[in-house]
């Protein structure tokens, strides 16, 4: 398994927990938790998209870490 699979395979995973505890009812969509692992996730995909040279899901995974991120701070703010 080279790198980037390794990387990519941790991000997605954490991107996956996230969205199947959300989808459970096991966490909620405004915790601090499922916003965390979003972004941690989708800075790692992101990553691991740079590494194989593929900027299409290199742009969604940013964007998709810009989005956790701003909700995380908008969260802190109320």
């Amino acid at each position: 398994m080279s790198t980037s699979e390794i990387v990519g395979s941790i991000g997605v995973t954490l991107l996956l927990i996230a969205f199947f505890m959300n989808s459970f009812a096991l966490l909620d969509s405004r915790s601090l938790a499922y916003q965390v692992m979003n972004a941690v996730g989708a800075a790692v995909s992101c990553y691991a998209s740079y590494l194989i040279g593929f900027a299409p899901f290199v742009v969604l995974e940013a964007v998709w870490c810009a989005a956790a991120l701003a909700a995380m701070l908008r969260g802190r703010a109320q």
